[in-house]
Order: C-alpha cells, then structure tokens, then sequence
C-alpha cells in the first residue's frame, strides 16, 4: 500500500476516527486506526464495539491496500510533521513495515494486519430520519448535560431518542434532574424510541460542523443506531431495556409560577456559586415574593444576599436548589426570559417554554429555613 495526503486533510481524519479508539482493551488490533484503500477511496476507522467510526480522507493512491496502525503513535507521529500544506506519504509493505515520510522527516512503524480489524457492522436503513447538523448539535447540547455520570444506572447515562410522526424529542435525567427537548422534523416518519449512549451522543457533537444547511441521516436497528453525514458514518450500540416513564414525572400543576430575565437569575447564581466548593452541599434559596425574588447563599466561605424582579402568579414560595443544576440549565435556554413552574419547596420545579419545546426539571434541597 502506498498512500499521499496533505497533512491536514489526514489530521482530521485522523482526529474523527480517535474518538472510537478505547484507551483500555484486551484486544490489541482494537487500539489501531485501520487505513483502508483497498477501493477507490481512503476510509479510517477506529472500533471500541460499542462506537464505531469511519470517514473518507481526501489523498491519493498510488498503490492499494490496507494496514492497521497504532492509534496514538500515529496520531501523535501526524501531529508533529510540520506545515499544515505538508505531503505525507504512508507506505506498508507484505509485513506490515510502515515508512511515513513528509519532506525531510521519516519514520519507520510496525502495523498490523488490516483483515484482523473489526468492521463497521452493517445495518439496514429502512428506518430513519433526516434533520439538519445545526438541529441536532443543539438539541445534543442543550440535554446532555443531565445524563449521570457513572454506571450504576445504565438507563441514565444514556438518552431517549424518540420520533413520533414529524417530532423528535430527546431525554436525559440522573435521578436529581431532567432535560427534555423537541424539535419539528420536516416530514412525517415511522414512530421510534431508542436509548442512545451518551458518550455517542457527546462525540458526534464534537464532529458535527453545525451548519444549518448540511444534513445528518439517523438510521436506527434493533441494537444499533448510526449517523451519517459528511464523509463520516458513526455507529453503535443501542442501551437495552425500558426507558423510564417520562410522562409520570410531568405535571402542569403549579401554585407558583414566576417569570424573570435569564441572563440575570444566571449571573446572581453564578456569583452564589463563587462561595461553594465543588464537594460542598450547601443550597441556593430561592425566596419568592409579589415582586422580587431574593437568593441567599451562605457557606463556610461567606454569604451573598441579591434581589431580583420577577412577575409571579401564585404563593409566595421560599426553596432551596442545587446552584449547578439551576445554572445548567439556565446556561442552555436561548430565551431572553424563563418561567418556573413550582407547587411547594418539596416539588420539583419546571423550567419551560410555553410550546414546550424545552422542559428542565430540577428537584429542590432541602433546607434549614431557621438558619437563614
């Protein structure tokens, strides 16, 4: 096999692919980046089996052929040849020996045999939806950051994707918190629901180019979903099981309803938030009044005391929250202004548009109003 590319065309390439390369595995072709040219294109992939990746990178081929590289060496070798404009040439011979050479630079590698590497499975593509990369890259953005971090609910460190008729809508939840998001489809498909990994969901937002008029297919199987746009597929496995009952948590019940600018509630939590210490447990305390809403913050590290207007309907109301969650999804809602829903300081309060387009859920604190 003997390949040229220009270096940032197989640099990018090269950055895509990485995102499916496990850093820990007991099998070892799987730590690789397969080159494969066998055709007339250039494809990389990298394969955890659980995330597969695949894109064409724009070079020339002198000689077909295929080889399986390690994956941070050679990443790591592209990286440091200079000149974005540079000609990389990449030649492997019948023992896998592999010479990358740009301009004075040469290094000699050992690859491995590309038959050894695992393929993209392939999934029929019946079933799908199309929208564009700007849509999904937001509605990604504006609900992953509620998923739970760790394994110990499989259900939550994913995201249900379903499609009914020309609506999609992603959920997200980590037992303190839920994000919902809705988005119009141009045309009318087949009902879906699926769990999607968040960790997929994460990366295909790093390669998305967000542009509103380039498109993503979404082709969806029994095990797996892929994304297809560009010159990239990525495929994985689907989380297995019943999503949770997302409709049993909704309520359009409220006793208070109060509506006020965001980017000032933000930028109060923000402030309240200089005196928490990541491991720290103290609330924010939200009290509500005819017109003001005052938020109290007190710590090992001081207190902070700010008042701002609001229009509120309903009860007063004193609660406390988590000043992340709040400031998360604060962080992620484009309006100007917001309006929370709330019935008591036990409940969970709803941060939501009236289309209901978005919906953040966020369960209060609890908190010792005497020590105010």
């Amino acid at each position: 096999m003997k390949l040229s590319f220009e270096k940032d065309h197989l640099m990018n390439g090269i950055n895509i692919v990485l995102k499916a390369v496990p850093s820990k595995t007991t099998m070892p072709i799987l730590e690789c980046i397969l080159i494969d040219a066998v055709s007339d294109e250039i494809k990389l992939t990298g394969n955890d089996m659980e995330l597969g990746i695949e894109t064409k990178v724009e070079g020339t081929i002198l000689e077909r052929g295929k080889i399986a590289l390690d994956a941070k060496l050679f990443s790591d070798i592209i990286r440091k040849l200079s000149g974005e404009n540079s000609t990389i040439t990449i030649e492997s011979d019948e023992k896998y020996n592999t010479t990358i050479t740009c301009d004075k630079a040469i290094f000699q590698i050992q690859g491995k045999d590309g038959d050894e590497f695992s393929y993209i499975p392939h999934i029929e593509r019946d079933k799908f939806i199309t929208l564009s990369q700007f849509t999904l890259k937001e509605i990604i953005r504006q609900t992953i950051f509620s998923i739970s971090p760790n394994d110990s609910n499989k259900m939550m460190t994913g995201e249900l994707m379903e499609v009914t008729g020309n609506e999609l809508k992603l959920v997200s939840l980590d037992g303190h918190r839920m994000s919902i998001r809705k988005v119009a489809l141009k045309e009318q498909y087949s009902d879906i629901k699926v769990i999607v990994p968040g960790k997929t969901l994460g990366e295909i937002s790093k390669i998305l180019n967000g542009d509103n008029d380039s498109e993503v297919q979404i082709f969806f199987s029994t095990n797996h979903i892929m994304f297809e746009f560009d010159d990239t597929i990525v495929l994985s496995r689907l989380i297995e099981g019943e999503y949770f009952r997302i409709n049993q948590m909704l309520s359009s019940d409220y006793e208070t309803k109060v509506t006020l600018n965001r980017r000032d509630f933000m930028d109060a939590i923000d402030r309240a938030s200089i005196l928490v210490r990541e491991n720290d447990k103290k609330p924010l305390i939200l009290n509500f009044t005819d017109e003001e809403m005052e938020l109290k913050m007190h710590s090992a590290f001081g207190t902070m005391d700010a008042r701002l207007a609001i229009t509120k309907f309903g009860k007063d109301l004193m609660i406390g929250f988590n000043p992340k969650f709040l400031g998360d999804a604060l962080r992620i809602i484009d309006d100007e202004e917001v309006t929370l829903y709330m019935m008591n300081p036990k409940s969970p309060c709803f941060i939501r548009d009236e289309e209901e387009t978005y919906i953040y859920l966020i369960l209060p604190v609890n908190f010792n109003a005497a020590a105010i």
